[in-house]
């Protein structure tokens, strides 16, 4: 069976579904969502404010917004539009990289590289302040906890009304940037729903890609046939990108009786099995991601030329950051092939210190050595 009941972290049970064509045909299904009509009754994945309790609504009120967000943030993120950024976010990785090989060796990729340049690069289309980037790092943080459900609620009110007095001060002084648009259109008295939206983008923003360039430099580290290879051949960085983007942490053993959240908003039939309205249903995205019949020796860190990974989702809800991403995660492993000859983990995987206690997950240092190209 490629769908069976299974325990989650917060105790309910939920239904678990991993088989790779289920997986990416209810992505795509609007009776899936984050809404509950009954959400204090609902079952829970999480104890953390995040992917925890489900939000109050019906399915048409869930697409309705859903649909007015992606209207509202599609231009700003658009594939064209990060594009034009590309030549901003190599400048700002050339900077973090000039500042890293100042450091004495083993020197900690992650505090240096992985995490500041996300960073910049969300603030930069919000409206953030960066001087800002430590507490909200400190709540972004306490958001994703897994095991203390008040700090996960007081990092999340914290983010929050941060960002609702950040829209009050772009009312009055507006910039060229993401969250001064959101103002510009939507009707006033919104201004609740912007700062959570904005809250949202931030904390995606740059906690998941942080992860993502952490997990890369490890799988490279592992492969150094591949870091030799891109060395040769720059072009093949993109698909690189993809493979990383579709393996798991080398660092971590994900559950494989986990996936990401979602609810049914009506009766749903999945492979002969009826899903009941209100179930929780689990999206298993990694188990799908390693799928052997669409991604053959799923095991083997090696750039693909067909690679329909689902780890942005897929067809309406498909990750809006996915163009930021591609481009953050191709101009920084484009410029470490590029300058050092060798480039990796100074530590075992093994002796990385996990942050399993995040819902994100990651590591909290990096410790890498180097040579100069």
């Amino acid at each position: 069976m490629t769908i069976k009941r299974v325990p989650t972290p917060a105790g309910d049970e939920a239904w678990l579904v991993t088989d790779y064509d289920q997986v990416k045909t209810l992505l795509a299904d609007r009776r899936l969502g984050r809404s509950h009509v009954d959400p204090d009754n609902a079952p829970r994945f999480t104890d953390s404010v995040l992917l925890g309790k489900p939000a109050q609504g019906t399915e048409q009120e869930e697409n309705e917004r859903h649909t007015w967000m992606r209207r509202m943030l599609a231009p700003s993120f658009s594939a064209r539009h990060m594009e034009q950024l590309r030549p901003r976010v190599r400048h700002l990785v050339d900077g973090l990289l000039d500042d890293l090989t100042k450091q004495p060796q083993p020197a900690d990729f992650h505090e240096s590289v992985s995490f500041p340049l996300p960073v910049l690069v969300i603030c930069e289309l919000l409206g953030v302040p960066y001087g800002d980037r430590e507490t909200f790092r400190r709540w972004s943080e306490a958001m994703s906890t897994l095991n203390d459900p008040q700090k996960s609620e007081d990092g999340f009110t914290n983010l929050w009304t941060y960002m609702g007095e950040l829209v009050e001060r772009k009312k009055k002084e507006p910039g060229d940037d993401v969250i001064t648009r959101l103002i510009d259109g939507t009707p006033p008295g919104q201004e609740e729903l912007i700062a959570q939206l904005s809250a949202g983008l931030l904390f995606a923003g740059h906690e998941t890609t942080v992860a993502v360039i952490d997990r890369g430099v490890m799988l490279l580290s592992l492969n150094p046939d591949q870091w030799d290879a891109l060395s040769k051949n720059p072009n093949h960085i993109p698909n690189a990108v993809e493979e990383i983007l579709r393996h798991r942490s080398p660092a971590q053993q994900p559950r494989e009786d986990s996936g990401m959240p979602r609810y049914a908003m009506a009766d749903i039939e999945i492979d002969g099995v009826r899903i009941p309205s209100g179930d929780l249903v689990l999206l298993g995205i990694d188990q799908a991601n390693r799928d052997e019949t669409r991604f053959p020796d799923p095991a083997a860190f090696t750039p693909r030329e067909s690679n329909p990974h689902l780890t942005f989702g897929h067809g309406p809800r498909f990750c809006v950051g996915a163009p930021l991403a591609r481009v953050e995660l191709t101009e920084i492993f484009t410029a470490l092939t590029e300058r050092f000859a060798t480039f990796g983990l100074a530590v075992d995987v093994a002796q990385l210190t996990l942050r399993a206690e995040l819902l994100v997950g990651g590591v909290a240092e990096l410790p890498v050595r180097w040579t100069a190209a």
